[in-house]
């Protein structure tokens, strides 16, 4: 099962950051944030990913490329027999990335659309490349399972700038991307979609999802709520960096898994 996450935004209210390298390799700790969201999906199962990229793509590119090189102990050999031996200690074991280009400035529907090849099958996760989070992802697939419906997006409460869910029975009724007050769930990503969602999308670089296709899905009646009362944040903000980086560096990063 595929675990597309959304990198190519230009993340500019984290300007300070953001500037120099894509949002998703902002460092909490000593790893980009886009590293513990995979190791989140990882811890359970999940270790196919498909990034799409865009503002300073290459970066992630590079990173990827020259992973095991930078995160392993290595041994040089120099001379006529020059080789190098990489002596495995990190624990991103059967890791598969694919990592797609889609555009600089394009909006998040048309990123999943230009990834629509890659993703076999029915189900898959898409998530926000910038957010953490201590759902248990297994209990949201299975959420995802239990209904009919198209579409499961994590509600988190309590709402604030975020997209807010208008709610009745666990049936997104509205999906309000501006919402004027804070008394609902807000849309916290950790997606599970049907296949068939990329129906409503095309390869348009206007084509958003949150604006225009997820409305649509929810005011068919077709996108479920997975209502998660844990821990959630997102780095959005410089303000937000620091906090997630304190959590981490005094052993209280809710996200950790192992």
């Amino acid at each position: 099962m595929k675990v597309v996450i959304l990198c190519g935004g230009l993340g500019t209210r984290l300007r300070e950051e953001t500037e120099f390298r894509p949002k998703p390799m902002v460092n909490v700790g000593q790893r980009p944030i886009l590293w513990h969201i995979m190791k989140h999906y990882a811890y359970y199962g999940f270790n196919d990913f498909i990034l799409c990229l865009g503002y300073k793509g290459e970066m992630i590119r590079e990173y990827f490329y020259n992973y095991e090189y930078m995160n392993n102990d290595v041994t040089v050999s120099l001379g006529e027999n020059e080789s190098i031996q990489i002596h495995k200690r990190n624990s991103e074991v059967d890791w598969r990335i694919t990592l797609v280009d889609t555009g600089q400035k394009t909006l998040k529907g048309a990123r999943l659309k230009k990834v629509e090849k890659y993703i076999t099958n029915d189900d898959f996760f898409l998530t926000y490349g910038d957010g953490v989070s201590d759902i248990d992802i297994k209990s949201l697939l299975e959420f995802h399972h239990s209904h009919s419906k198209l579409a499961t997006v994590t509600g988190i409460n309590p709402a604030s700038r975020f997209g807010e869910l208008i709610i009745n029975r666990n049936i997104v009724k509205a999906f309000n991307e501006k919402p004027m007050s804070g008394k609902n769930y807000i849309n916290g990503g950790f997606f599970v979609f049907n296949k068939k969602i990329l129906n409503y999308l095309s390869t348009d670089d206007n084509c958003d999802l949150e604006v225009g296709p997820l409305e649509e899905i929810a005011h068919a009646g077709q996108l479920v709520v997975y209502k998660h009362h844990g821990s959630w944040t997102c780095m959005d903000t410089l303000r937000d960096m620091d906090y997630l980086n304190k959590l981490w560096n005094r052993n209280k990063a809710f996200w950790k898994f192992d």
